[in-house]
C-alpha cells in the first residue's frame, strides 16, 4: 500500500470538514530524534457551536470517526449514537506514524520511534492551531486511551474529562509478548521481500488476542472444512481473511511503528490531572481487568466502569448499546 499524499492545507475549522496542519518543526520526539517536517491530518464532524470531543482509537483508527463519514467507529459515533454528532462536535486525527495523511513511514525508509506522548503533543498543537476551545472530552480506546492519558498528564487544561476504554498506565508483559511476535513477522516479511505476507500473518495473530476464546468457540466450533487440498479448522479462514483485509488498507511499516509505540508506553498515573472514567472489560486479554483496577486506584480522580463483553479487547468496536449509557454518564454530566 502506498502512502497517502499529504495535502498542505488547513480548512476552516469553523466550517468543519478536514485538513492537514503543518506542525512546528523540528518536532522533537519523546524517545529522541525529531521529525523534520511533520503534519497532522484532522477531521471535524458536528455543529460548529457544539462542545468538541476528540475521539481516538487503536493504531488502525483514523480521522474519519463518525457514521456520516463512513468512519471506523460508526456504531458508536454519529447522529443519535453514543457519541452524538448532533450534540457534540467530533474531532478525529490520523496518527503520526500511521497509514493516513499525517507524517508516517515510507516504504523501505527509516522512521524514528514514536510515543503516545508525541501523539499528544501533536494533538495539542492541532487544537491550538485550529483555534478550538478547550475540549469537552477526550474519548480514547486502546492506543487512543494511552494518548488520552498522555494528554491528561502533559496538557491538563486541554480537556475537562477523559473517557478511556481498555488502556492502563502500563503494559501487560504478555500483551507485549504477543505484539513483539507480530512485529517480528512483519520485519521478517520486509527482510524477505514479502512485507504484505508478514503483515497478513501478524494481523491474523492479533485477532486471536483482540477477541475471546468463548467467542471463537461459539463461532468456529464446527467440523474442519476442505480447502486447498487439505482440511482446515473453520477459524483459519476467518483469521486469514482479516489479515488480507488489513493488508489492503495498512502499511507494514506503520503497523510496526505504532505497535511498538503501544509497548513503550508507561505513565505515572498520579500525573494525570484530569478526571478519568476508565472502562475495563474483564474478558480483555490485552489489558487485564486487575491492571485496570490497579491503574484507577493510582489516579488522582478516576472511576472504574466494568463492561462485560464476549468481544474482549474489541468491545469498544462492538458493544455500541452497552457503551451508550457509559458515554452519556461521562459526557453529559459534570467532570468528576
Amino acid at each position: 500500500m502506498s502512502p497517502v499524499e499529504l495535502r498542505p492545507r488547513v480548512a476552516d475549522p469553523a466550517a468543519g470538514g478536514e485538513g492537514v496542519l503543518r506542525l512546528p518543526a523540528p518536532f522533537a520526539l519523546h524517545h529522541g530524534g525529531a521529525l523534520a517536517s511533520p503534519a497532522l491530518a484532522w477531521r471535524l464532524t458536528g455543529p460548529s457551536a457544539a462542545p468538541v470531543v476528540l475521539a481516538i482509537g487503536g493504531i488502525s483508527g483514523h480521522r474519519r470517526v463518525a457514521a456520516e463519514d463512513e468512519g471506523w467507529w460508526a456504531p458508536v459515533v454519529g447522529r443519535g449514537r453514543a457519541l452524538d454528532t448532533s450534540r457534540f462536535r467530533v474531532l478525529g486525527v490520523d496518527y503520526l506514524g500511521g497509514s493516513g495523511a499525517s507524517t508516517g513511514p515510507a516504504s523501505g525508509a527509516p522512521f524514528p520511534t514514536l510515543s503516545a506522548y508525541d501523539q499528544a503533543e501533536a494533538i495539542a498543537a492541532l487544537v491550538a492551531g485550529l483555534g478550538l476551545p478547550c475540549l469537552h472530552a477526550v474519548v480514547g480506546a486502546s492506543y487512543g486511551g494511552q494518548v488520552a492519558l498522555a494528554l491528561g498528564a502533559r496538557h491538563p487544561a486541554l480537556a475537562t474529562r477523559l473517557l478511556v476504554v481498555s488502556a492502563a498506565d502500563r503494559i501487560q508483559p504478555m500483551a507485549s509478548a504477543w505484539r513483539g511476535v507480530e512485529r517480528e513477522m512483519v520485519r521478517f516479511g520486509l527482510r524477505h521481500g514479502d512485507a504484505e505476507g508478514g503483515l497478513k500473518l501478524a494481523r491474523a495473530l492479533a485477532m486471536c488476542t483482540y477477541r475471546t476464546p468463548r467467542e471463537f468457540a461459539l463461532r468456529f466450533g464446527g467440523e474442519p472444512v476442505a480447502a486447498d487440498g487439505r482440511l482446515r479448522p473453520p477459524v483459519e479462514a476467518y483469521l486469514f481473511a482479516r489479515g488480507d483485509a488489513y493488508v489492503a488498507r495498512y502499511r507494514p511499516e506503520s503497523f510496526v511503528c505504532l505497535s511498538e509505540s503501544i509497548d513503550l508506553f508507561r505513565i505515572d498515573a498520579a500525573e494525570v490531572q484530569v478526571p478519568v472514567t476508565a472502562v475495563a472489560v474483564p474478558e480483555d486479554q490485552l489489558v487485564p481487568y486487575v491492571d485496570m483496577q490497579a491503574f484507577v486506584r493510582r489516579l488522582p480522580a478516576g472511576r472504574l466502569v466494568t463492561l462485560e463483553s464476549l468481544y474482549g479487547h474489541d468491545a469498544f468496536l462492538k458493544e455500541a448499546d452497552a457503551l451508550r449509557p457509559i458515554f452519556a454518564d461521562c459526557l453529559e454530566g459534570p467532570a468528576r
